[in-house]
């Protein structure tokens, strides 16, 4: 069985799987439903996404606008990175609060993201990164915050970060929040 913990953003949930060693090496269930129904949370996978980042790269901060919106099931097949996420949801009392932590290739833990949120992440090691989602992708649909944002203060752990043109480009949080009425 895996270990669950509550991050202190609510709906955040960190899953630790048991990983099972011997002589040729190692198994662990990198998924099962049960996990996040036990936590009152049933979602239906519709997509997986997969990439490779080498280390100094930071991605994000995405996310998608109604009625494509996605919680994500995040986790790392090899490497590290520090995976953050941004309270976008219009009235939580945590709007605008952050939360970060290591997702590890050795450890391979994972994040439970709900809708309402932005995700990005910098790699701290060479990575795959691998991601269910909730909906479909929607280009006209996606949205971003600006990864550097002031008022975020968000430390990526990267001294000269690879950013997408794209990724360069985001509104602001103060931005958004007039933009989106409040939020998501």
């Amino acid at each position: 069985m895996a270990e669950l913990r509550s991050a202190p953003i609510a709906g955040l949930i960190e899953i630790f799987p048991k990983i099972f060693h011997d002589s040729r090496g190692y198994f662990f269930e990198s998924y099962r439903h049960d996990w996040l129904a036990k936590n009152g949370i049933t979602v239906d996978w519709v997509q997986d996404n997969q990439s490779f980042s080498q280390k100094g790269t930071v991605r994000g901060l995405h996310f998608q606008h109604a009625p494509f919106a996605q919680a994500k099931l995040v986790r790392v097949i090899s490497g590290k990175v520090l995976d953050v996420v941004v309270d976008l949801r219009k009235d939580s009392p945590t709007f605008g609060a952050h939360y970060s932590t290591v997702l590890d290739g050795e450890i391979n833990n994972l994040l439970f993201v709900p809708v309402g949120f932005a995700h990005g992440f910098s790699v701290l090691e060479d990575a795959i990164f691998a991601y269910k989602c909730s909906d479909y992708y929607n280009k006209l649909s996606e949205g971003g915050i600006l990864w550097n944002d002031p008022k975020l203060g968000i430390d990526w752990r990267i001294d000269e970060p690879i950013i997408s043109d794209k990724d360069k480009t985001w509104t602001s949080l103060a931005e958004f929040k007039i933009q989106s009425n409040g939020g998501l």
